[in-house]
This record gives structure tokens, sequence and C-alpha cells, in this order.
């Protein structure tokens, strides 16, 4: 198992002839196979095409043409990246004996660097949920405790990399997909700004909001991955201390652990030189409903020819989605899409004196699995609305966001935090997430 290490560990082994691709590619199958039956975090595992990337990689270094520091290094994809000659199901009978033509433009980039594929990981059903529950593919748990959730819609990637499987996988978030999982499996990740990682050869859920995102082990793997993947643009201020804001109070909306890791992290950053000040999001009083209705528009879009010829094959909360999409006046979508305008207008200019923006993940930790509601600050809330308290705004935004562990006190389950910066601002924000998590490691010596 690759437990504890890094890509760059993996690549310095494999530099140094310590290990050969081959070696580290079987071990993390073996981990994948052996796993499964109760993590569940892989639909499909392909060995026979791992192990062959593996030997193209090593014969390359004995060749003395390495192609970059992934060539080799064993990862898996959310099972929604279309890849040639691989079952893409989306996690959904659906699409059971799908095996697509061509591969995600992602896909073709990481085969361009020499990562190798070792499987494709499972999710809530099309990437609908924040749970990652699912009848047909089966519940991912959460490596940490198995009778808790690993969180979704990428529940299987974050799974397959905290439990050790994989040092990376790709996701995809249209609300939290990429962060709430990571977040709740003690993962790093990364949603990018909109559109900067190629969407081409993903099943879609909603174009307005879909992002391809990374999850690593990780800050410094996120952007390794993230600059082979998506061309980051050069950071506007290198090397100054972070301007960093926060929304008073977000905190109180947590649960114990969650907020003092949220207050452990500022107090981090601001022994880093790091200046704070308090602001204001944008009114958000209609921001779920203004998600909601744009996503369930978008997927009967897409979805409505599946819903026709396959209606009892979908999960019922999937097919309640697409019902309700029937019954959405196109005005409510026109509306709703003028108001994620007048949010990206109001963002940008709230951010205008802040390099980014830091909050909790999520409220809670991970919660038992079949939980439906909870309780937070005295309200009673649905599981998926708490998840992505923190998160399904950045998406109506197009900002992007890294997630990070924050080392919790006295151990238990994972907490983490987001860092959010202005659009097309990701090299900024990984300058500022790695310093973060610098500080953070810097705390437990």
């Amino acid at each position: 198992m690759t437990k504890g290490r890094s890509i760059r560990a993996i690549a310095a082994a494999l530099e140094g002839g310590n290990r050969s691709s081959v070696e580290i590619v079987e071990e993390c199958i073996a981990a994948a196979e052996r796993t499964n039956p109760w993590l569940r975090s892989f639909v499909t595992i392909v060995a026979d095409h791992a192990l062959a990337q593996a030997g193209k990689a090593d014969a390359r270094r004995r060749a003395g043409r390495v192609l970059g520091r992934l060539d080799g290094i064993p990862y898996a994809a959310k099972d929604i990246f279309e890849t040639l000659g691989i079952r893409t199901t989306g996690g959904s009978r659906v699409l059971e004996n799908n095996v697509p033509d061509r591969s995600a433009a992602a896909i073709r980039m990481l085969d361009a660097a020499g990562a190798a594929l070792i499987g494709k990981t499972n999710l809530h059903e099309f990437a609908f949920g924040a749970t990652g529950e699912n009848r047909w593919t089966g519940t991912v748990v959460n490596p940490h405790d198995k009778t808790r959730l690993a969180g979704g819609s990428s529940s299987g990637s974050a799974a397959a990399v905290a439990a050790g499987i994989v040092p990376f996988a790709l996701g995809t978030d249209t609300g939290g997909s990429v962060r709430v999982p990571a977040a709740l499996c003690g993962t790093a990740g990364y949603k990018p700004s909109y559109g900067l990682i190629s969407l081409d050869g993903v099943i879609p859920f909603c174009w307005s909001l879909d992002h391809a995102g990374v999850l690593a082990t990780s800050v410094e793997d996120l952007e390794l991955v993230a600059r082979q993947i998506a061309k980051l643009p050069p950071a506007t201020r290198p090397g100054a201390a972070p301007r960093v804001a926060f929304v008073a109070g977000c905190e109180d909306n947590c649960e114990a652990s969650v907020r003092d890791a949220f207050l452990a992290a500022k107090a981090h950053m601001r022994r880093s030189r790091a200046t704070f000040g308090a602001i204001e999001l944008p009114d958000q009083s209609e921001a779920r409903t203004v998600s909601l209705t744009i996503q369930l528009a978008e997927a009967l879009a897409f979805h409505g020819p599946n819903l026709a010829r396959a209606r009892d094959q979908f999960g019922a909360d999937m097919r309640r989605a697409l019902v309700l999409g029937h019954f959405l006046p196109a005005e409510s979508y026109v509306q709703c899409m003028r108001v994620l305008g007048t949010y990206r207008r109001a963002f940008a200019q709230t951010m205008q004196t802040f390099d980014v923006l830091l909050t909790p993940t999520c409220p809670i930790t991970a919660p038992q699995v079949g939980t439906v509601d909870v309780d937070i600050a005295g309200k009673t809330i649905p599981i998926d609305n708490a998840l992505t308290m923190f998160t399904s705004f950045f998406n109506l935004v197009g900002a992007p966001a890294i997630v990070l562990p924050v080392p919790p006190r006295s151990g238990g389950l994972p907490v983490s935090v987001q860092v959010v910066g202005a659009p097309g601002s990701d090299a900024q924000l990984f300058e500022v997430a790695l310093m973060l998590e610098s500080v953070c490691k810097d705390s437990r010596s």
C-alpha cells in the first residue's frame, strides 16, 4: 500500500531505483481488492491496464526517458470520467455496460504524463448527492470508521486516497463533491476556478456548476497533479503575507471539533504574518434554491433520454430529482441564471481587498451511515444541506477552493478547513494553502 506516502515520496523511490512502478502498482491493486468488500471505494479495478502502463513507465525510466514526476505513479478516477475501453457507469445501473470509445481530457493528460490508472471509483449516482450512498454500487464508508459515511459525491476517490490505496484521485464537484469527502476522510481536495480543468469527456450533471477536481494526500500533491491537467495562471502577489477574509461567526454553526480546527487554522495563519478582516458574502438567502433549480433543470436536459428509456434503473433519489426537473418553469431557470451572474459580480467585488477566504469545510465530522438529518446550532437540517453548507456557494461563483485537514486536538474523526480565492487566482490560492499546510504540520511537532 502507499499509505502515508506522497507522490513525491513514491517518485523519489522510483528515481532512486529502490522500487519499480510495477511493484508499486501491484501493491495498490492488492490493496484495492483487499479493502473493496467493506470500503467499496471502486466500481471497477483495471489490473491489466494499470500493470501495462506501469511496465511502460519502468521501461522509460530504464531508457532515461522519464516523462515527469507523475510517470509511473498510480491513481484512480471517479467513475464519471470516460475511459477508453474501460467501463464508465456514472455509478448508475443505467450505464452499467457503457464502455466509451475515448477518454476524458484529464485522463488523456495523465496518460501523457505516464500515470497508471488502477481503477474507477465509486460515487453517488451521477454525482447527485453529498453522502456517497448508492443502492447499486454500494455505499462507500469512511476509512477512519466503517460505520460512518465517506461523503460524496466523489466518495470512492476520497476513500481510496485516505485508505492509502492511491496517492491521488480525480473527482468532480458541483456543490462540494470533491471538498466534502476530502474533509470527512481527512485528505486534501482541490476544486479549481470554473473551467480551468477540462470537463470534456466527463458525464455531466450540471454544466453551469460542474468542476473537475483532485483529491490527494497533501496540498503539495494537489498542485503537482493540477499543473499537469490545468494551466495554472501565475500568482499575482508571490511571497507576500496573505490577506485573509473570514465570515464573522461562521464557526458558531459547527460542532466543537470543527470549530476548534477553524480557530486553530486562523491562529496558525496569524502567526505566519497573515492579516485578517471580516466580510459579508452576497445575500445567500436564496442560494440553495438557485443552485438546486439550475442543477435539476440541466440534469434533466442531459438525462431526459435515459429517463425515457430506463426510468426504473435510476436510484430513487436521482429519479425524484429528474421528475422535479419536469415541473420547473423555464422562467425559473432563466431567473436563477441571472442571479448567478449577480453572485459572481458581488463576490469578485468582495474579494478585491483579500487574497483568500478561510472557512470550515463541513460543519460536522463524518456522520453515521443512514443519517437523514443533523442538528446544527439548534436547527434540524437535511444531511446534504449540512454537508454542503460552506461549499456550494463557491460553485455558484466559480471560485477556486482547496480543503486540507487540520490535526484535531484530541484525535478522533478528521476535521478540515477551506481556503477560497477569487476566480482565476488558483496559483495564489495554492501558495496560501501550502503555507497553511506547512504551519499545521509544524504545530504537530
